[in-house]
Protein backbone atom coordinates (compact mmCIF):
# COMPACT_ATOMS: atom_id res chain seq x y z
CA UNK A 1 0.00 0.00 0.00
CA UNK A 2 1.55 3.14 -1.02
CA UNK A 3 0.68 5.26 2.51
CA UNK A 4 2.08 8.73 0.60
CA UNK A 5 -0.71 8.78 -1.37
CA UNK A 6 -3.02 9.04 1.76
CA UNK A 7 -0.73 12.58 2.70
CA UNK A 8 -2.37 15.73 1.34
CA UNK A 9 0.00 18.88 0.86
CA UNK A 10 -1.68 21.85 1.77
CA UNK A 11 0.52 25.25 0.96
CA UNK A 12 1.22 28.03 3.23
CA UNK A 13 -0.21 26.42 5.87
CA UNK A 14 0.25 27.62 9.28
CA UNK A 15 2.48 30.48 7.58
CA UNK A 16 4.15 31.39 3.93
CA UNK A 17 6.26 28.97 2.12
CA UNK A 18 5.23 26.12 4.88
CA UNK A 19 4.43 22.90 3.06
CA UNK A 20 2.25 21.11 6.03
CA UNK A 21 1.39 17.18 5.69
CA UNK A 22 -2.08 16.71 6.31
CA UNK A 23 -2.09 13.34 7.54
CA UNK A 24 -5.79 12.91 8.61
CA UNK A 25 -6.85 11.74 5.07
CA UNK A 26 -4.48 8.66 6.00
CA UNK A 27 -6.12 8.49 9.37
CA UNK A 28 -9.40 8.51 7.79
CA UNK A 29 -8.88 5.44 6.00
CA UNK A 30 -9.52 1.66 8.14
CA UNK A 31 -6.85 -0.07 5.89
CA UNK A 32 -3.92 2.94 5.54
CA UNK A 33 -4.22 3.68 9.30
CA UNK A 34 -4.06 0.03 10.78
CA UNK A 35 -0.94 -0.61 7.89
CA UNK A 36 0.74 2.53 9.13
CA UNK A 37 0.35 0.50 12.62
CA UNK A 38 1.46 -2.50 11.18
CA UNK A 39 4.39 -1.00 9.81
CA UNK A 40 5.74 0.84 12.52
CA UNK A 41 5.36 -2.01 15.12
CA UNK A 42 7.18 -4.80 12.93
CA UNK A 43 10.56 -3.46 13.42
CA UNK A 44 10.04 -3.25 17.19
CA UNK A 45 8.33 -6.64 17.39
CA UNK A 46 10.18 -8.89 19.92
CA UNK A 47 12.11 -5.42 21.45
CA UNK A 48 10.95 -6.44 24.68
CA UNK A 49 9.07 -2.89 24.22
CA UNK A 50 7.03 -2.48 27.74
CA UNK A 51 5.93 1.74 27.13
CA UNK A 52 5.38 3.91 23.58
CA UNK A 53 5.53 7.45 24.17
CA UNK A 54 3.76 10.40 21.97
CA UNK A 55 3.44 13.75 22.52
CA UNK A 56 0.34 15.45 21.59
CA UNK A 57 -1.57 15.89 19.21
CA UNK A 58 -0.91 13.16 16.54
CA UNK A 59 1.99 11.77 18.65
CA UNK A 60 -1.19 10.33 20.54
CA UNK A 61 -2.96 8.89 17.74
CA UNK A 62 -0.24 6.92 16.43
CA UNK A 63 1.18 6.11 19.61
CA UNK A 64 -1.94 5.00 21.58
CA UNK A 65 -2.85 2.72 18.58
CA UNK A 66 0.67 1.23 18.14
CA UNK A 67 0.76 0.97 22.19
CA UNK A 68 -2.61 -1.23 21.63
CA UNK A 69 -0.94 -3.28 18.45
CA UNK A 70 1.98 -4.32 20.68
CA UNK A 71 0.65 -4.92 23.85
CA UNK A 72 2.73 -1.92 25.54
CA UNK A 73 1.40 0.85 27.94
CA UNK A 74 0.79 4.43 26.33
CA UNK A 75 2.68 7.55 28.19
CA UNK A 76 1.42 10.92 27.02
CA UNK A 77 4.07 13.71 26.74
CA UNK A 78 2.20 17.22 27.06
CA UNK A 79 2.64 20.88 27.14
CA UNK A 80 3.40 22.42 30.16
CA UNK A 81 0.67 22.26 33.08
CA UNK A 82 -1.58 19.80 30.91
CA UNK A 83 -0.94 16.40 32.78
CA UNK A 84 -2.81 16.13 35.94
CA UNK A 85 -0.25 14.34 38.35
CA UNK A 86 3.19 15.30 39.65
CA UNK A 87 5.46 15.39 36.34
CA UNK A 88 9.00 15.63 35.04
CA UNK A 89 9.98 18.14 32.08
CA UNK A 90 12.84 18.60 29.58
CA UNK A 91 13.59 22.00 27.92
CA UNK A 92 14.52 21.72 24.41
CA UNK A 93 15.69 24.17 21.66
CA UNK A 94 14.01 25.17 18.62
CA UNK A 95 14.56 27.63 15.52
CA UNK A 96 13.95 30.54 17.65
CA UNK A 97 13.22 30.11 21.06
CA UNK A 98 12.43 27.08 23.27
CA UNK A 99 9.27 24.45 24.28
CA UNK A 100 8.76 22.37 27.36
CA UNK A 101 7.30 18.62 27.29
CA UNK A 102 5.99 16.80 30.40
CA UNK A 103 5.21 13.67 31.49
CA UNK A 104 4.38 11.95 35.20
CA UNK A 105 7.43 11.16 37.35
CA UNK A 106 5.96 7.30 37.04
CA UNK A 107 4.85 6.86 33.77
CA UNK A 108 8.44 5.21 32.80
CA UNK A 109 11.47 3.86 35.10
CA UNK A 110 14.07 1.49 35.23
CA UNK A 111 12.99 -1.82 33.34
CA UNK A 112 10.88 0.01 30.53
CA UNK A 113 11.68 -0.55 27.09
CA UNK A 114 10.29 2.35 25.61
CA UNK A 115 9.67 2.94 22.27
CA UNK A 116 9.04 6.69 21.24
CA UNK A 117 6.40 7.69 18.61
CA UNK A 118 5.51 10.40 16.27
CA UNK A 119 4.27 11.55 13.11
CA UNK A 120 6.66 13.85 11.78
CA UNK A 121 10.75 13.79 12.43
CA UNK A 122 11.82 17.06 11.09
CA UNK A 123 14.50 18.63 13.20
CA UNK A 124 14.94 15.91 15.59
CA UNK A 125 14.47 18.44 19.12
CA UNK A 126 11.41 17.08 19.89
CA UNK A 127 12.38 13.38 19.64
CA UNK A 128 15.15 14.08 21.06
CA UNK A 129 13.25 15.95 23.78
CA UNK A 130 11.51 12.66 24.61
CA UNK A 131 14.30 10.50 24.42
CA UNK A 132 15.71 12.66 27.43
CA UNK A 133 12.67 12.65 29.31
CA UNK A 134 12.87 9.01 29.18
CA UNK A 135 16.30 8.03 30.18
CA UNK A 136 16.39 10.87 32.94
CA UNK A 137 14.22 8.47 34.38
CA UNK A 138 16.03 5.38 34.08
CA UNK A 139 14.87 4.00 30.99
CA UNK A 140 16.04 2.39 27.99
CA UNK A 141 14.88 3.76 24.59
CA UNK A 142 14.31 1.24 22.01
CA UNK A 143 14.35 3.73 19.12
CA UNK A 144 11.91 6.21 17.13
CA UNK A 145 8.81 5.41 14.95
CA UNK A 146 7.77 8.33 12.63
CA UNK A 147 4.98 7.91 9.89
CA UNK A 148 6.97 10.58 7.71
CA UNK A 149 10.28 11.51 7.60
CA UNK A 150 11.75 15.46 6.03
CA UNK A 151 14.65 14.19 4.99
CA UNK A 152 16.09 17.76 3.93
CA UNK A 153 16.11 18.93 7.65
CA UNK A 154 18.48 16.23 8.82
CA UNK A 155 16.54 15.35 12.42
CA UNK A 156 18.17 11.89 12.55
CA UNK A 157 21.67 13.61 13.13
CA UNK A 158 20.58 14.90 16.80
CA UNK A 159 19.31 11.30 17.43
CA UNK A 160 22.45 9.11 17.97
CA UNK A 161 22.44 5.66 17.42
CA UNK A 162 19.21 4.79 18.08
CA UNK A 163 17.67 2.82 15.92
CA UNK A 164 14.69 5.00 13.37
CA UNK A 165 11.90 3.93 11.72
CA UNK A 166 10.24 6.05 9.21
CA UNK A 167 8.15 5.13 6.76
CA UNK A 168 7.77 8.12 3.94
CA UNK A 169 10.62 10.16 3.07
CA UNK A 170 10.46 13.46 2.13
CA UNK A 171 14.19 14.58 0.20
Amino acid sequence: MDLESYIRDIPDFPKAGVMFKDITPLLASPEAFAETIDRLAEPYMGAGVTRILGAEARGFILGGALACRMGAGFVPARKPGKLPWTTTSVEYALEYGTDELEMHIDAVGPGDVVLIVDDVLATGGTAGAKADLVTRNGATVAGFAFLMELDFLHGRDKLGDARIVSLIHVA
